[in-house]
C-alpha cells in the first residue's frame, strides 16, 4: 500500500503542475489572438502580391530576359528547406509536424539523387532534424529573443535565402511552416521561394502596360515578394504555435485535474486502511487484556 505521506506529496506536485500548465494556457489564450490577428491581417497583403506578381510574370516568363528568381537556374539538382519553427517546446505536436514535412520531403529528394541543404528558423526544428540531417544544415536564424515576429525578422531570412541563390549554392528553395486553421487545427505546409511560383488564376485575366517593362520590374518586386512570403509563413506560424500551446496546456490541466481525483481517491482508501488497522491493533490489545 502507498505511503500516505508519498501520496500527500504527490497529490501537492500535480497541483503545481496544474497551476502551470493553467497560466501558460491563459498566456498562451492571449498571445492567440494577437498573432492571431496578425495572420489575419497580413494575408490579403500576400495575396495582392501575388496578383501582381502573376500580373507581370504572365509575359516575362518565358523570355530570355527573365530574372533568375523568376526562372531559376535551369536546374533542380540543389534543393534548400528552409524549416520554420518554434523556439521552445510544450505546444503539442506543433514543431514535430513541420520538422516531420521537412524529413518527408528532404528524404523524397535524396531518393531521387538531388542534394539536399537545410535553414532553420526556430531551434526546435534544429534540434528534430540535426540527427538524421545534420551534414546537411548550412545555416540557422535564431529568433529566441523576439517576442513579437516583425516584417524585419522576414527580411533576415529573406537575405541569407537570397544571398546563397546569388552565389549559386542552390537551385530551388522551399519553406516548411503551419498554416493557422484554427486552435486544434494546424496545417503543416510546403511553399516554393525559388524560382517564384506563379499560379493560374481561374478569373479572366486583365492586361496591363508596365513601365518600365515587366522584366525591370520583377527584378526589384521577386525579392520583396520572396520576403512576403517568409514574412507570412512566420505570422501563420506565431498563430499556429499560440494554439498549438493552448490546446496543448488545456488537455494537461484537465489531465492533472483527473489524476488528481484519482490520487485523493488513493489517499483517501489508503487513510481508511490504515485507520481501520489502527482500530483493528487496539481492539486486538484490548481483548488480548
Amino acid at each position: 500500500m502507498a505511503n500516505l505521506k508519498d501520496l500527500k506529496n504527490r497529490i501537492q506536485s500535480v497541483k503545481n503542475t496544474r497551476k502551470i500548465t493553467k497560466a501558460m494556457q491563459m498566456v498562451s489564450a492571449a498571445k492567440l489572438r494577437r498573432a492571431q490577428e496578425a495572420a489575419e491581417a497580413g494575408r490579403p497583403y500576400a495575396t495582392r502580391m501575388a496578383d501582381v506578381m502573376r500580373n507581370l510574370a504572365r509575359g516575362a516568363a518565358d523570355s530570355d530576359g527573365a530574372p533568375r528568381l523568376l526562372a531559376g537556374t535551369g536546374k533542380s539538382e540543389v534543393h534548400l528547406l528552409v524549416v520554420a519553427t518554434g523556439e521552445r517546446g510544450l505546444c503539442g505536436g506543433f514543431n514535430s509536424s513541420i520538422a516531420k514535412l521537412a524529413r518527408l520531403h528532404a528524404q523524397r529528394l535524396l531518393a531521387e539523387g538531388k542534394k539536399v541543404k537545410i535553414l532553420t528558423v526556430g531551434k526546435k526544428g534544429r534540434e528534430q532534424l540535426r540527427r538524421d540531417f545534420g551534414h546537411a544544415m548550412v545555416a540557422h536564424v535564431d529568433l529566441s529573443a523576439v517576442k513579437r515576429v516583425g516584417y524585419v525578422n522576414a527580411q533576415d531570412v529573406a537575405s541569407e535565402v537570397l544571398s546563397r541563390f546569388e552565389t549559386g549554392e542552390f537551385d530551388v528553395a522551399t519553406i516548411f511552416f503551419n498554416t493557422f486553421q484554427s486552435v486544434i487545427a494546424q496545417i503543416p505546409t510546403a511553399t516554393q521561394l525559388i524560382p517564384a511560383v506563379v499560379e493560374e488564376s481561374d478569373e479572366a485575366a486583365a492586361f496591363y502596360e508596365f513601365e518600365p517593362d515587366e522584366q525591370e520590374i520583377l527584378t526589384e518586386l521577386l525579392p520583396a515578394a520572396i520576403t512576403t512570403q517568409i514574412f507570412t509563413a512566420l505570422l501563420e506560424n506565431g498563430a499556429s504555435e499560440q494554439g498549438a500551446r493552448m490546446s496543448a496546456m488545456d488537455n494537461a490541466t484537465r489531465n492533472a485535474g483527473e489524476m488528481i481525483d484519482k490520487l485523493t481517491i488513493q489517499y483517501n482508501r489508503s487513510r481508511q486502511a490504515a485507520i481501520t488497522n489502527e482500530l483493528i491493533e487496539i481492539i486486538s490489545g484490548a481483548e488480548a487484556l
